[in-house]
């Protein structure tokens, strides 16, 4: 089917009380495995692709894989630009066709990201692209991306941020972090909660690779609608090759090896779709 922005995607989960997932897709097997995933279980779902992944495979690369597996699949599918850091970079994702993208201003201080995160907004509008922003800051590091300890966000900084952006959705920093947890997250979910009370947009939960069924389930009941997923892909990825060569250690054949680790991955985001409660809702 045709793509479809994530407006009304995420307007549709923040009402029935469930999340979408938002799948970072590295290479041609994983983005298979998300769209098998979805379409098994009748979910929609967002392939996202970050700076790191444009710089490896190209902003058209992904952008043309995306949108041939989009077209073959009969669930919604939204393409988003991930943690965008730069008004040029979205301005390409915007004209390339991505149908959300994302400016990560949370580095910069919150006049700069406000500034900067409204001028995308405003460009966007005209095409109807939503835009999603980072108030607050998600800590750890995935490729190079490298947040530091993190901040969490202020409700007060939010309902600014959003009433001066226009933003459609917004990543919150309630102690999650990007890449492999080194201990136990320590969630603040009060915080979460006083997010959602005072902010009319939904709300993004980055970092989320590594969090238990639990924790996640939580935070989507405290109002998350859109749970970011990358490095656990990684890891079932690299697992399902590395269990290929452990059997058959002379293999040399790519799609052999390809296949079994695609599966590892669609067996993974299956299992987050399910977490995130967006099953049947396609």
């Amino acid at each position: 089917m045709p793509l479809v922005t994530t407006e009304r995607m995420l307007m549709d989960a923040k009402k029935g009380g469930y999340a979408v997932g938002a799948f970072n897709s590295d290479n041609m097997e994983i983005l298979q495995a998300v769209i098998e995933a979805a379409v098994k279980l009748r979910s929609p779902v967002i392939l996202q692709a970050n700076p790191v992944i444009i710089e490896y495979a190209g902003l058209d690369y992904f952008y043309a894989m995306a949108r041939i597996a989009a077209k073959a699949a009969d669930v919604p599918v939204a393409i988003h630009l991930d943690h965008g850091d730069s008004f040029d970079l979205a301005m390409k994702a915007l004209r390339m066709g991505y149908t959300s993208v994302m400016f990560d201003g949370s580095h910069r201080d919150l006049d700069e990201n406000i500034r900067i995160t409204k001028s995308i907004v405003d460009a966007c509008k005209p095409l109807s692209i939503p835009v999603e922003a980072e108030i607050g800051k998600v800590g750890g590091k995935e490729d190079k991306i490298d947040a530091g300890m993190g901040e969490y966000t202020d409700v007060d900084e939010a309902v600014k941020f959003v009433k001066e952006t226009g933003v459609s959705s917004l990543a919150v920093a309630i102690g999650t972090a990007h890449g492999v947890y080194k201990g136990v997250p320590k969630l603040n979910l009060e915080l979460l909660s006083k997010l959602q009370q005072a902010i009319q947009v939904p709300l993004v939960l980055h970092g989320a690779s590594g969090l238990s069924d639990d924790a996640l389930t939580e935070c989507i009941k405290r109002g998350i609608c859109k749970v970011n997923f990358a490095t656990e892909l990684r890891m079932a990825y690299t697992e399902g090759i590395k269990e290929t060569f452990s059997k058959k250690p002379d293999i040399f054949d790519t799609k052999e090896y390809g296949r079994y680790a695609r599966e590892k991955v669609k067996l993974k985001v299956m299992e987050r779709i399910r977490i995130c409660g967006s099953e049947g809702k396609a």
